[in-house]
């Protein structure tokens, strides 16, 4: 009521112009006649709640971030490794469900298997979710599909986790045709627009993957924190080549 009628008049028709989906009314303010008027006139729904405007922003901003957010679908195991969002990947028949099957009996969680939906809800965040039909599901041959919440609890699923790390199964041919033993610069992998860090790992027998796996994991959680095992090794190597 602070603004003239001509102002009301323009203001409104500059916003029925833009084709709003709807009209909020925050802080249970009563709607002007001439504002329920124009949406009935144009079938836009007016909505009215008690929060301040300042919240029901804040509320939009979040959930419209999600809805909006770029989205892929994935293929491979994504789970909760030490708190970190772990995908694996790699060539079919590596292993990938069994690896996961014994990861979940290692205390950590299943979040996906075979098909992840990847969004990226944030500048710098990617959140990974199972889709509907394969949730709490894991295929592994020769057992066929099992439901991890019915036999382990609801401890061994996760609805969401966000992708902090791609670990890419190899068999050992593969690794030491197209990969360094010792890399000096980090894999990274883009998801999204995203460089996601990146772990390659080879397949044979008599490995126990997912030990060096959870190893991997603490090296990443290690690393975030600023922490390089490589360049602190390079570093105390160059110190001996100098004689200090």
């Amino acid at each position: 009521l602070r603004i003239s009628e001509n102002s009301r008049l323009f203001q409104t028709r500059e916003l029925v112009a833009g084709s709003p989906p709807a009209f909020i009314i925050a802080q249970s303010l009563e709607p002007h006649p001439y504002i329920v008027q124009v949406c009935n006139e144009h079938n836009i729904p007016l909505l009215c709640t008690p929060l301040p405007a300042a919240q029901v922003i804040d509320f939009l901003r979040v959930y419209l971030s999600k809805k909006l957010a770029s989205r892929v679908t994935m293929h491979g195991v994504f789970m909760d490794v030490l708190g970190v969002g772990v995908l694996i990947t790699g060539e079919s028949g590596l292993g990938k469900s069994e690896l996961g099957l014994e990861l979940i009996s290692r205390n950590h969680g299943l979040v996906a298997d075979d098909a992840v939906e990847f969004a990226r809800i944030a500048p710098n965040m990617i959140e990974g979710r199972c889709p509907p039909l394969l949730q709490n599901l894991l295929e592994v041959r020769g057992l066929g599909l099992l439901d991890i919440k019915t036999i382990f609890g609801e401890t061994a699923v996760r609805r969401k986790m966000r992708l902090k790390l791609i670990v890419h199964l190899v068999r050992r041919k593969t690794l030491e045709e197209n990969y360094e033993r010792l890399p000096l610069n980090q894999h990274t992998q883009d998801v999204l627009g995203l460089p996601i860090r990146k772990v390659v790992i080879p397949v044979e027998a008599g490995r126990n993957i997912a030990v060096l796996l959870e190893a991997a994991v603490r090296n990443t959680i290690l690393q975030m924190r600023g922490i390089d095992t490589l360049a602190n090794f390079m570093e105390r190597q160059q110190r001996a080549m100098d004689g200090e």
